[in-house]
């Protein structure tokens, strides 16, 4: 296995458990890759996580499969989004308050049309996530499956601006349902290559519900819960070793300190993302390099800031998804910037507050004291704005961002900051340059490559898991992977269940070669 991400976990218990000899090759100290925890500031006593932040795509069955003590929580508030002294706030337990909050915000067309949007959405995830762990099907199999021919088109077929625009008349509901669509991802509402339909497909699937839940304890304990499994069924999990090659036939090498290893396997299950596997196979790069596009800034607060509101209560407002300056024509304004290679002026972003929903990953001390995490996700932020001056773009991109937020707040966030052992602002920055570093993730981006569609395009054959590469021995369980992406392990199943049941096939088909051995 190489790479100990919650991927590379998920495989490695699966495989061991059935009673196969796993090895895994992690290059940082600790397993985990993205889904960490970590106490950032000196003489805080508060563990964020510090990169992935929330849970909606990891599917019951593997949690159930692994015996996995792992809790999460569901937020009550979907979403705060402020407009001036004004906000629109989504209870997703009060549907009748929710709807009559919609009228009030953005008139009844826009009301129904919400309702409408969340049934289509509902139904599409109901049907799409339970295929997420197992063989593909083809395009026109999941065709049949939706069973839904606007929504196919809409989803599937065109850009998503066309539903967003045809259904909804107010600009900050159409920027509310648009940004699902952007997280991680660098492109237009009416981008003809549907990476943002791609993107808003896996965010609202999550679960069969769409729902994004606290894991409790914080992404540490989902690592935590992955990593006791692997190795309680015997798996090794191998920490602080750089893999420096990966050979076809099974044969990894690696580094630790200044000696080298070699390690032989029937299979070679790769975490890392496809241009990196790439590069350790010794092959030429395939297609254009993936590109990050992102500002992840994580804060711990003294106190939760007051917002202009005056209906509002930050408890609340916080609680869920907190939307900044992402109105539709605002959130297409900050695209042609970065496009044009500038910081978006007040860019969009969204923020959630974990310990508003989970308090346990504070310490006594933080509780006590009313002390608050706050993870914000900048938009719009391409590796390409990092390529000159990184620390001069990334102090000039976080102030902007600062802006934006202080922006739709009644007082500074700064102001709010809890101060460190240093005398320091408890506040961290991570660009897309900083998570290549950190992580090893291609120019940052948080889904390795653009994500893909969960079914094979016609004319090629259905039955694969998704992970299969140019090498039979060589498997990609990674968010690169098909149906990849987010903290969900199903690259992880699904490589695990390649190598255990192989692809499917038709009654009576014969298999050529054993993929299990």
């Amino acid at each position: 296995m190489v790479g100990g991400g919650h991927n590379g976990l998920v495989a490695a218990a699966y495989l061991a458990r059935a009673g196969r000899s796993v090895v895994v090759v992690e290059r940082l100290d600790e397993v985990g890759g993205a889904a960490v925890s970590a106490r950032p500031f000196p003489g805080v006593d508060v563990r964020l996580s510090r990169y992935s932040y929330l849970v909606s795509l990891l599917p019951r069955k593997i949690v159930e499969d692994l015996r996995l003590p792992l809790v999460t929580r569901r937020r009550r508030i979907g979403s705060y989004t402020p407009r001036g002294a004004d906000g629109l706030l989504v209870d997703t337990e009060d549907r009748a308050g929710t709807r009559a909050e919609l009228t009030r915000f953005a008139g009844v067309r826009d009301a129904d049309a919400w309702e409408r949007f969340g049934a289509a959405t509902g139904r599409l995830a109901e049907r799409v996530f339970p295929t997420l762990t197992e063989p593909l099907r083809s395009e026109a199999e999941f065709r049949r499956l939706v069973d839904d021919e606007r929504i196919w088109d809409a989803v599937f077929g065109q850009p998503l601006s066309g539903l967003i625009e045809a259904e909804f008349a107010d600009d900050t509901v159409r920027g509310v349902v648009a940004t699902d669509a952007l997280i991680g991802t660098f492109a237009p509402m009416h981008d003809p290559a549907l990476r943002q339909n791609r993107c808003f497909l896996y965010h609202v699937i999550g679960g069969g519900t769409g729902d994004w839940d606290v894991p409790v304890g914080g992404m540490g304990a989902v690592t935590a819960s992955l990593a006791d499994a692997a190795r309680a069924a015997g798996a090794h999990l191998r920490t602080g070793a750089t893999v420096t090659a990966v050979n076809p036939d099974g044969e990894v090498s690696y580094t630790i300190g200044d000696t080298e290893y070699r390690v032989a396997g029937g299979h070679v299950l790769a975490a890392v993302a496809p241009r990196t596997l790439g590069r350790l196979l010794g092959e030429p790069a395939d297609g254009p390099a993936p590109e990050g596009s992102q500002l992840k800034v994580n804060m711990v607060l003294a106190r939760l800031p007051r917002l202009r509101d005056p209906r509002a209560d930050p408890r609340r407002a916080f609680a869920g998804t907190f939307h900044v300056n992402e109105g539709y024509a605002h959130i297409a304004d900050a695209y042609e910037q970065a496009a044009a290679g500038r910081v978006p002026t007040l860019p969009p972003g969204e923020m959630y507050c974990h310990t508003l929903t989970d308090p346990s990953i504070l310490g006594p001390g933080p509780r006590a004291a009313g002390v608050h995490t706050l993870t914000l996700f900048g938009l719009h932020m391409p590796a390409r704005l990092f390529a000159g001056d990184h620390d001069d773009a990334r102090a000039k991109a976080l102030r902007a961002m600062l802006d934006s937020v202080d922006d739709v707040l009644a007082e500074p966030i700064e102001d709010c900051l809890l101060r460190d052992a240093n005398g320091d602002p408890c506040l961290e920055v991570h660009t897309p340059f900083d998570l290549a570093d950190e992580l090893g993730l291609p120019a940052g981006h948080i889904f390795h490559r653009d994500l893909s569609w969960p079914y094979t395009p016609n004319g090629e054959p259905p039955g694969t898991w998704g992970v299969e590469t140019a090498h039979e021995r060589v498997l990609l369980c990674g968010a690169g992977a098909r149906r990849g992406g987010g903290v969900s392990g199903v690259p992880g199943h699904n490589a695990a269940m390649a190598v255990l049941r192989g692809p499917a096939r038709a009654p009576g088909e014969r298999r050529r070669g054993d993929a299990s051995r």
